[in-house]
């Protein structure tokens, strides 16, 4: 029979989980094309090396934006590439395939992911949405009438969801996550600096110094771009505390989406929160001291999942194994 693949489809980088093997593809989703011939020179790690730095005919591409397709074309190139290199050829292989997308996508959104997917040789498609299979992953056991609720900070959608019976009771999406803390290092950086850096900079400092509260002022770091007065490369030093400043903003839209979501929760519901405590999953949890931030906030246990990166491909894998899960 065709093999069962679960695909998170993200904003920063591609999950692919085969059935019986677990995670056999995590690359980022960012593609390299030659602007004339219109054929791809690079797929994944290799691709993103080249972000930033490729010249006139070539272009490195991040084909989904904000947890959707921007480009069809490419992003059909890009997953046929990753699902050709699992090499399921055989008479009966067309795979059935479980995506991941953002809860609060349209179903134009929805039909274009399905469409995509059945383009790349899918025998048959699921469309889950991304804080079910977070839950999942994370090891909630969402079937059961008690409520649970998850945080997924991804690339490009922060998703936040309470989970009961197997299915989302009320949710938020917000297009705030990872790529946007990038965004407001570069931003933050060219204010106070007055040094421009690329998003592979920036993603660097969110890594060493990005934190949501007690900054430690000893940790520092150096960072080089181009200085805007001068025009020259130039060196700066960073502390924790200029990564916690750069991301205050973020940190408190995902805390206000998190009160708006407990505040439409049914009040049984919110008591199991209470006491089972709120799951961060995706990237974005990996942000220092994130839980802290909330729980000081919120007033509810917030834990981080323990592979946040790997949750949404994981809770795939895992549906896949349970049809009941399954719509």
């Amino acid at each position: 029979m065709g093999k069962e693949i679960g695909i998170d489809l993200g904003t920063a980088n591609i999950l692919i989980y085969l059935k019986d093997k677990g995670i056999v593809v995590n690359e980022p989703s960012v593609i390299t094309i030659n602007t004339e011939t219109k054929k791809a020179v690079a797929v994944g790690e290799e691709a993103r090396e080249m972000l930033g730095k490729t010249p006139g005919k070539l272009q490195a591409i991040r084909p989904l934006k904000d947890g959707v397709i921007a480009d069809f074309q490419l992003t059909e190139i890009m997953l046929t590439h990753f699902i050709n290199k699992l090499n399921l050829k055989g008479i009966f292989s067309r795979p059935t395939i479980l995506i991941c997308c953002p809860s609060n996508i349209t179903s134009i959104e929805k039909s274009a992911i399905q469409d995509v997917a059945l383009r790349c040789g899918a025998r048959k498609v699921f469309i889950e949405e991304e804080p079910k299979a977070a839950a999942v992953g994370a090891g909630l056991d969402i079937s059961k009438p008690s409520g649970n609720m998850v945080i997924d900070i991804g690339g490009g959608t922060t998703d936040v969801a309470v989970l009961s019976l197997g299915d989302i009771v009320t949710s938020k999406s917000l297009k705030i996550a990872g790529d946007t803390m990038d965004q407001d290092i570069v931003k933050y950086v060219k204010d106070n600096y007055k040094l421009l850096i690329g998003d592979t900079t920036a993603e660097a400092i969110k890594i060493e110094l990005g934190n949501a509260i007690d900054a430690d002022k000893e940790h520092t770091m150096e960072v080089r771009g181009r200085d805007m007065v001068t025009g020259l490369p130039k060196t700066i030093t960073l502390t924790e505390e200029d990564g916690q400043i750069a991301l205050k903003e973020v940190c408190e839209a995902v805390m206000i989406a998190t009160k708006q979501v407990l505040e439409q929760t049914p009040p049984e519901l919110s008591a199991d929160i209470v006491n089972k405590g709120i799951f961060l999953t995706g990237g974005g949890a990996l942000l220092r001291r994130l839980d802290t931030f909330l729980e000081s906030a919120l007033k509810v246990p917030v834990f981080v999942a323990e592979r946040p990166l790997d949750c949404v491909a994981e809770g795939c894998g895992i549906m896949l194994e349970n049809t009941k899960y399954l719509q």
